[in-house]
């Protein structure tokens, strides 16, 4: 038996069996070649234990994570969870209280300066120069991130088109609507072409037109290279993301593909058809062996730890006078649902995200 590399490959003469050495087998002329697969890049973002504490509040608590070049990843949680002071840690803008945290290799606090110019951020309020023109806002901006002269003006132009910017050129900045000031806001990022961008709640008090335009560039972007990390409170959206983080009181409680977050819960959803529904959503919250009760497309939906038990036991005795039962259904979680269990700890109904 003779082993022969080359080219990256393992041929073994004379032998056809299929055991697996770390690569993958390619059938040629009655041989088996073992090629091996490229190596997985280098995380792109590497947090380890990253916190932040403002004087007794600990803003972010010994959040870990990686993530991988051209991602789309959504960082979710409730209004001081936490979300914007990460981003500004990352940013370089605030600094860490513990931990590390690292872009492209490079410690984002003690090597900020070297940092700022591979990303760019896009703020949750609009922070750009109402006084100044779209065109003089982009230029102003290119300058900052020192693009080369020559190559500024085509990129402002490649920027106005792909933002649909061109009509607006010479219109101030602060005249320009919400949905047309966010994309300015994220053409000023992209003005130096960054391999990663932050985006806090991009697409926050937009009409869905423009929720969506933003969400197809950033679609875009992700198909070139380019990594997008994404604050957003919109479970629609977080859906689109390739993976999510879960952020409660400063703390990581999960991070998967909304897939495996969605197959995590144990028990399926229980939506229950009664009238009138407001005082139901009360009512069945302070029922015994319930978790939670929210109003999804009229009907109450129960969160429980053993739902088809607690229905078994409203048949047979409903304990609601007031209230009129027209029956149930039952429905897959989405990623309201999760958020909702993580955000509300309702453990008894998640497990192991599933693959």
């Amino acid at each position: 038996m003779i082993l022969r590399k080359k080219s990256g490959e393992i041929s073994r003469g004379g032998f056809d069996d299929k055991r697996d050495l770390g690569g993958r087998a390619l059938l040629r002329c009655g041989r088996v070649f073992w090629k091996h697969p490229a190596p997985m890049p280098a995380p792109i973002i590497v947090l380890d234990g990253l916190q932040k504490t403002f004087r007794d509040t600990r803003a972010v608590d010994g959040v870990s994570l990686a993530i991988a070049p051209g991602e789309i990843f959504g960082f979710l949680g409730a209004n001081g969870a936490g979300k914007t002071t990460t981003i500004r840690m990352l940013c370089g803008l605030v600094k860490p209280t513990g931990g590390s945290a690292t872009i492209g290799g490079r410690e984002v606090w003690r090597e900020r300066y070297e940092v700022r110019t591979k990303f760019g951020y896009v703020a949750q309020k609009f922070s750009l120069y109402p006084d100044l023109t779209v065109v003089e806002n982009l230029r102003f901006f290119g300058g900052a991130y020192r693009v080369p002269r020559e190559r500024l003006e085509a990129r402002i132009e490649k920027l106005l088109g792909e933002m649909d910017l061109t009509a607006k050129r010479d219109a101030m900045a602060g005249a320009l609507s919400g949905g047309m000031k966010q994309l300015l806001a994220m053409a000023c990022a992209l003005i130096h072409e960054p391999v990663l961008l932050f985006l806090d709640e991009p697409t926050s008090g937009l009409d869905p037109v423009h929720r969506q335009q933003i969400w197809d560039l950033l679609y875009h972007l992700a198909h070139d290279g380019t990594t997008i990390f994404v604050t957003t409170h919109y479970m629609d959206e977080a859906e689109r993301c390739t993976s999510v983080g879960f952020l409660h009181a400063g703390r990581l409680l999960a991070r998967e593909t909304p897939r495996r977050l969605k197959a995590s819960f144990k028990v399926p959803v229980l939506d229950m058809h009664v009238e009138p529904v407001m005082p139901a959503l009360v009512q069945l919250r302070a029922a015994p062996g319930v978790l939670g009760v929210s109003l999804r497309s009229g009907h109450g939906r129960v969160y429980a730890a053993d739902p088809r038990a607690l229905v078994a036991q409203w048949q047979e005795r409903w304990p609601f006078p007031g209230l009129t039962w027209h029956g149930h259904s039952w429905a897959e979680p989405d990623m309201e649902d999760v958020f909702k269990a993580y955000s509300q700890g309702y453990h008894a109904i998640l497990g192991e995200a599933a693959p």
